[in-house]
């Protein structure tokens, strides 16, 4: 599985952003230009993926990885954030809410 840190995420990647996790958690903050969709809910929603590579990060890096397991399996180009929101937050990096 492909992965990277919140400070590989921080230093720019020209890749969208996917967070897994719950709507209320989103909302609470978030990376700046993430896109939720909740795993969850997630195989409701394949077709909003994007068709390009794209970064995968939840609170602390396990939802995302079992996302990103599932979704390379199904042939998309989807890489781990390590250490997810938590980690992104105690880096002191900006987020939105």
């Amino acid at each position: 599985m492909q992965s990277i840190s919140v400070h590989d995420l921080h230093a720019g990647r020209e890749r969208p952003l996917i967070d897994v996790r719950e709507e209320h958690e989103f909302a609470a903050g978030h990376v700046p230009g993430a896109v939720n969709l909740p795993m969850s809910t997630l195989g409701e929603h394949l077709d909003e993926l994007p068709g390009e590579p794209f970064d995968v990060i939840c609170q602390l890096g396990g939802r995302s990885a079992r996302v990103v397991e599932a979704l390379t399996a199904r042939g998309h180009d989807a890489t781990n954030v390590e250490g997810g929101t938590g980690d992104w937050i105690a880096a002191g990096y900006d987020v939105e809410s």
